[in-house]
């Protein structure tokens, strides 16, 4: 029976709607993972380890609560953008931090504002909307009224902060298991939770507008 269960969540994940989402996350995946063995980058293969974890986590969260196409999309691109920091060379003469010289490191403005500051921003604001969903399914299941309240957007994005403080974990547990290591330091990881506050705080400022557009909508169909 449970076998069973476990299979129609498999069909519905693997269905044909999400099969182009499917094969773009595992296409971008095999290809990062040939160039991180190519050059030896034993962080990234520690990155894709935990990458491939946190997929099996989202297929597992959307078989429960049927996760919106966009979201997953969403987190996907998040993915790709993830792989493309670390791996993707940029130019000599381009403004990096710590001379290394690839997307994570590159200023899109000279000492203010980092490709890696807009990833975290976005990432977190992805997950933030990830735990809105969830919340918004296990509050529905019980028979609750679920809209977006001050309270609950709250709890929302201080679940996707909770996410980024955990990826800055991973990060402070590869810098003692690597050598060698793109992390950064302290001021690094400071500004890292700052770019995640940013993104889950905008994550739930347009879910409560979004909600609060369409509840005005069927107050004035009524």
């Amino acid at each position: 029976m449970q076998q069973d269960a476990i299979g129609a969540g498999s069909a519905g994940l693997f269905s044909r709607q999400l099969l182009p989402l499917t094969v773009f996350t595992l296409t971008y995946l095999a290809a990062s993972s040939l160039v991180v063995v190519w050059r030896g980058n034993a962080e990234f293969l520690l990155y894709i380890a935990v990458m491939l974890v946190l997929i099996l986590a989202v297929v597992r969260v959307h078989r429960n609560v049927k996760l919106s196409a966009a979201l997953l999309w969403g987190m996907s691109v998040w993915g790709l953008a993830h792989m493309a920091g670390g791996l993707v060379p940029i130019p000599e003469g381009w403004p990096v931090e710590a001379g290394s010289h690839v997307l994570y490191s590159l200023w899109l403005i000279p000492d203010r504002l980092k490709y890696d500051h807009v990833v975290h921003a976005y990432g977190f604001g992805m997950t933030t909307w990830l735990c809105w969903q969830a919340l918004r399914e296990a509050i529905a299941s019980r028979g609750g009224a679920v809209t977006p309240t001050l309270g609950l957007m709250i709890l929302s994005a201080t679940a996707g902060m909770g996410f980024g403080a955990l990826n800055e974990l991973i990060e402070f547990a590869a810098t003692l298991l690597i050598p060698e290591t793109n992390v950064g330091g302290y001021l690094n990881t400071g500004w890292d939770l700052v770019a995640n506050l940013v993104g889950s705080t905008a994550a739930v400022v347009l879910i409560w507008l979004h909600g609060r557009r369409g509840h005005s909508g069927q107050q004035s169909r009524q």
